[in-house]
C-alpha cells in the first residue's frame, strides 16, 4: 500500500510543471502534445519497477490527468496575479 501511494504522489508531482507549461502553449500543438505525453514513460516505469500492479492503472492516469490539471491551474491563477499587480 505505501506503494501505492508513493507513485501516486510522485505521479500527481511529475504532471505539475507539465500542465504548468501546457497551459502556455497552444492546445493541440506539438508542444502540447509533449507536455502531455512526456511524463507517462517515466510513470509506466515507476510502476513496473515498483510492482504496482497494472489494476492500479486507471487510478494513476486519473492521478497525472489530476496533476496536469492542477499545475494549468496554478499557471493561470499566477499569470492572473501578475496581471491585477500592473
Amino acid at each position: 500500500m505505501e506503494t501505492l501511494m508513493f507513485v501516486v504522489l510522485i505521479t500527481f508531482f511529475l504532471n505539475l510543471p507539465f500542465g504548468w507549461l501546457r497551459e502556455g502553449v497552444r492546445k493541440f500543438s506539438p508542444l502540447w502534445f509533449l507536455y502531455v505525453h512526456l511524463p507517462i514513460p517515466f510513470i509506466i516505469a515507476l510502476r513496473i519497477g515498483l510492482g504496482v500492479p497494472w489494476k492500479f492503472a486507471p487510478l494513476l492516469i486519473a492521478v497525472a490527468v489530476l496533476g496536469q490539471f492542477v499545475g494549468a491551474r496554478l499557471r493561470r491563477r499566477q499569470f492572473a496575479s501578475l496581471n491585477l499587480e500592473e
